[in-house]
């Protein structure tokens, strides 16, 4: 089948260094049917522009929000501009492997436009290094095992994101008609990309994967999911969520699912792992809203 170009709409607020290196690294895809659009959420502290019109590469083009956006606002911003079939929304930090435009194209063909779509990741550190913090030690354990191309849906793949969220948003390549009716949740931040793929999937919504390692993800302490993680605000974010989707589960049938969805067993590890840094912070609340995750439906 003819999959089309590849939309890779990368929003630009961070660090120029590593911006260079995302834009570089689609510019080395070994399959050169792709469309790169760099949306500038109004950095205040460099212009992208002028580098990037000195690449001198048609398939490149700069669009800059009127206003900071935000992160579900900017997202929505990337689903207008797309112009093909399928869409990938990079952190402007992360880096492509020279074999995911490939790599990707070939999964929509095999599997007959599924409605999104990801390779298998590599972790980096800030300084571009391989990295395995305990967060993706922790998703390499719960994701299914993958000696060869596979689609999923269901019940069963359902379960196995309610265990924890072991995609990489990233990293995924979402087919933009899909992307256009479910659209991003302003209810959430940490959990944003989760709730889509809830939806998506409760919609008979297919997920397909590659067990070809084809992108970099780059995990920083910085992150917006680590800086409120230490405080406890995330946690409250997640048990709405995790509620929600138990009723929504069980009203569908989807037993292990909603199972699953009550235990959320790592969102509650990974509050119990905070609790010593809020003790010696002396955090009084943070410790509360911590605990009150771990031990409450």
């Amino acid at each position: 089948m003819n999959v089309g170009t590849i939309d890779i709409i990368m929003p630009f607020y961070g660090d120029p260094a590593q911006f260079k290196e995302a834009v570089l690294s689609v510019l080395a895809q070994d399959d050169a049917d792709w469309r790169l659009v760099v949306l500038d959420d109004c950095y205040p502290h460099w212009d992208p522009s002028s580098w990037l019109e000195g690449l001198q590469e048609p398939r490149i083009t700069y669009e800059r929000n009127p206003e900071n956006l935000g992160v579900s606002r900017s997202f929505d911003r990337c689903i207008d501009l797309a112009r093909n079939a399928y869409l990938v929304i990079p952190g402007c930090d992360d880096r492509f492997l020279p074999d995911y435009v490939s790599t990707v194209r070939a999964l929509i063909a095999r599997f007959d436009r599924p409605e999104y779509v990801q390779p298998r990741v590599e972790v980096i550190d800030d300084d571009g290094a391989r990295a395995t913090p305990l967060v993706d030690r922790v998703k390499a354990l719960i994701q299914p095992r993958l000696t060869h191309d596979a689609v999923l849906s269901g019940d069963a793949l359902v379960t196995t994101l309610m265990r924890g969220n072991w995609a990489y948003f990233p990293a995924i390549c979402w087919r933009v008609d899909v992307l256009r009716t479910f659209r991003f949740s302003d209810e959430y931040e940490i959990v944003m990309d989760l709730a889509l793929q809830l939806d998506i999937l409760l919609d008979g919504g297919r997920f397909a994967l590659s067990p070809t390692t084809a992108f970099q993800y780059r995990r920083h302490a910085a992150s917006a999911s680590s800086y409120t993680a230490s405080d406890g605000t995330r946690f409250i974010e997640e048990r709405d969520f995790y509620r929600a989707a138990r009723s929504r589960l069980r009203a569908r049938g989807w037993r292990k699912a909603s199972r699953a969805a009550a235990a959320r067993i790592t969102s509650r590890l990974n509050a119990l792992y905070q609790v010593p840094s809020a003790l010696l912070h002396g955090d009084r609340a943070a410790v509360w809203l911590l605990l009150r995750h771990v031990f409450t439906r």
